[in-house]
């Protein structure tokens, strides 16, 4: 199981964020986040955004530190990358 992370430098309430993502399942991702306690509110799409006070924790749980754009990568290269306005959340209510 490898789990990836990249710097908190995404800005957004008041705090820089990073993101978690796997390169294997949301599955495997979801299991390393709800071992940290991460809440599965904090999962946007195909990540989830972790905040910089949390970063080295996260790491020393085993994450790998990789870039913003090997995030990215990561994701296409998966299959796993749900882009903004082409994904619906299966919590969301249908219309």
């Amino acid at each position: 199981m490898t789990i990836y992370i990249d710097p908190p430098t995404w800005p957004g309430h008041g705090r820089l964020w990073s993101h978690l993502v796997s390169d294997v399942s949301y599955d495997e991702l979801h299991t390393f986040a709800a071992r940290l306690g991460v809440p599965r509110r904090a999962f946007e799409r195909d990540h989830y955004d972790i905040p910089a006070q949390r970063y080295a924790e996260v790491v020393a749980a085993g994450a790998v530190e990789v870039s913003s754009r090997e995030v990215v990568r990561l994701l296409h290269g998966a299959g796993l990358r749900r882009r903004k306005g082409r994904y619906r959340s299966p919590d969301a209510p249908s219309s």
